[in-house]
């Protein structure tokens, strides 16, 4: 047996190995994406979900202390929030705060809410 046979023989057990690792790493490659793009959905739901909320709670407190009714500020926060891609869950105007939470869907993972106040900006007893 010369030495070139010997080599092929080793070779032989190992053919398609290449193809089989490049595999694996295509489809570790493939859920690392698909888990990216689904942290990035959620990342952006949230974000657009507290600019939504902080949005929303500031005109519901403006139409408020401008004498609105709480039904005529809420609306208004709805307003707001409809058009930021959110829907508002909750709004509370009490006393000469509005606390209002909304809700963004985020896909697969579940809607992100977000919750904001607004009011007067308070007055130092100085």
């Amino acid at each position: 047996m010369t030495a070139t046979a010997g080599r092929r023989r080793r070779r032989c057990g190992e053919r398609g190995s290449a193809t089989v690792l490049a595999l694996g790493l295509c489809l570790a490659l493939g859920l690392l994406t698909v888990a990216g793009c689904a942290l990035l959905t959620a990342v952006l739901a949230s974000h657009r979900a507290r600019a939504a909320a902080d949005l929303s709670a500031l005109a519901a407190a403006q139409r408020w202390l401008d004498g609105a009714p709480a039904d005529l500020a809420c609306a208004e926060a709805r307003r707001v929030a409809g058009a930021n891609g959110a829907t508002v869950q909750t709004c509370a105007p009490v006393a000469d705060l509005v606390t209002v939470i909304v809700v963004v869907p985020a896909g697969r993972l579940g809607p992100a809410r977000a919750r904001a106040r607004a009011g007067p900006a308070p007055v130092d007893a100085g």
